[in-house]
């Protein structure tokens, strides 16, 4: 915790929402932005600093380029939101004009094999609108002379609204204007959730600092901690931590042209970051679920993997300078990589907003809203995110999303 547990100012709210960051607050603003709802909010989260979250570690970009026509038309309102920012959010001159470092993101096919599901996923982005293109080795190398591209068979890209944007400054105003607005956030955390008598609803929640919170609706945007949060209510939640590591370094001899972010076939990727400096990522071989406060660096894997990956995909990038590295988390969603979304089967007043998987960043602001639209009306009125319902988990119908990075 960053500093004292915050007493809730009510004993009751018509929607708490656990999680106070890009999920979290997207719900409660989006929620304050309806005319139609008007309840009372509260957000509960254990640090409001934030520093410890996947939304402080991300790479903060966003791209078109999935398998699945709901998660480019997400990413399509993300970026309209994002350019639109201040029109959204009630023309609030306080508001900075925002924009996206369109620089495009670039996915490497080494096999035949994965080259089909390029094109498999391509035809998909551009049946809805997307401007992605395939290229070949020789027609990637003719745009971007720094790639090597020997063993490539083909490259996907796009560069029309994916690439680099501040979602930290969406986030801020976000929490900002939902708190001007009436929504209230605490410092404290959740340590257990009472069910009604039936077993068919949540009643309360009981904070680290005594309180017992009653609630109409509870919306888990725990990120990684999802699933701690979900077993309190009994429910069993297939999302995890894995860890994600990212190092951000400068390059001897800059490229003269801005770096896609670039997927190598060995999952290693890299972005431009402005001023001769790049970001990369990657994790190891062995990717287990780690503990939820576990972010120690691996420091072996920047010059047993990382570095020479890099130095053989980008020649310039052998001689180069680390400027700093962290480990964040994934949200993992182990059974098929896609949000859960929407009330649980039987706890009907239990809403998920979880296991993004690395995407949820660009995801927040249609997620947020089609949450709002749930605790509002009972179904969603933009994008119907029906696909993404718990009831796919015991089912046993997954709705697997290959574009995982």
């Amino acid at each position: 915790m960053a500093g004292q547990t915050q007493a809730p100012n009510k004993s009751a709210y018509d929607v708490i929402i656990v999680g106070g960051a890009i999920m979290g607050a997207s719900t409660a603003w989006f929620l304050s932005d309806n005319a139609d709802f008007d309840g009372s909010v509260l957000v509960v989260d254990r640090d409001l600093t934030l520093e410890a979250c996947s939304t402080a570690h991300t790479n903060s970009c966003m791209r078109q380029q999935f398998s699945i026509g709901l998660n480019v038309q997400i990413s399509q309102f993300a970026a309209d939101f994002v350019k639109n920012i201040r029109s959204y959010m009630g023309g609030d001159e306080r508001i900075p004009q925002l924009s996206i470092r369109s620089f495009g993101y670039m996915y490497l096919a080494e096999t035949d094999a994965f080259a089909d599901v390029l094109r498999q996923n391509q035809k998909v982005q551009r049946a809805h609108g997307a401007g992605t293109e395939l290229l070949t080795a020789d027609e990637i190398k003719a745009r971007y002379p720094f790639y090597n591209v020997d063993d490539i068979v083909l490259g996907s890209i796009n560069t029309v609204d994916e690439g680099y944007w501040d979602g930290g400054t969406v986030n801020e105003w976000w929490r900002r204007q939902s708190r001007e607005r009436g929504v209230e956030y605490i410092e404290n955390e959740v340590v257990a959730i009472t069910r009604s008598a039936a077993g068919n609803r949540v009643e309360s929640i009981t904070l680290k600092s005594g309180e017992v919170v009653a609630c109409g609706q509870m919306v888990n945007c725990a990120g990684p901690r999802a699933a701690a949060l979900a077993q309190m209510a009994g429910i069993d939640l297939p999302v995890e931590p894995r860890k994600r590591y990212s190092w951000i370094f400068k390059a001897e001899q800059p490229l003269d042209v801005d770096l896609p972010l670039t997927i190598d076939p060995s999952g290693v990727h890299v972005r431009e970051n402005g001023g001769g400096t790049y970001q990369c990522g990657g994790h190891s071989d062995h990717d287990p679920a780690v503990d939820y406060d576990d972010y120690a660096m691996d420091f072996s894997l920047w010059e047993q993997h990382i570095w020479p990956v890099l130095a053989t995909r980008i020649p310039q990038f052998e001689a180069v300078k680390l400027q700093s590295e962290w480990a964040g988390h994934y949200a993992m969603n182990t059974f098929d990589h896609n949000a859960i979304m929407g009330p649980h089967t039987e706890l009907s007043n239990f809403i998920f907003l979880n296991g993004f998987s690395g995407h949820g960043l660009q995801q927040s602001p249609a997620m947020g809203r089609g949450t709002a639209e749930w605790l509002t009306y009972g179904t969603y009125r933009t994008l119907d995110m029906t696909p993404f319902s718990y009831a796919r988990i015991p089912a046993n119908t997954p709705l697997v999303e290959k574009a995982v990075i």
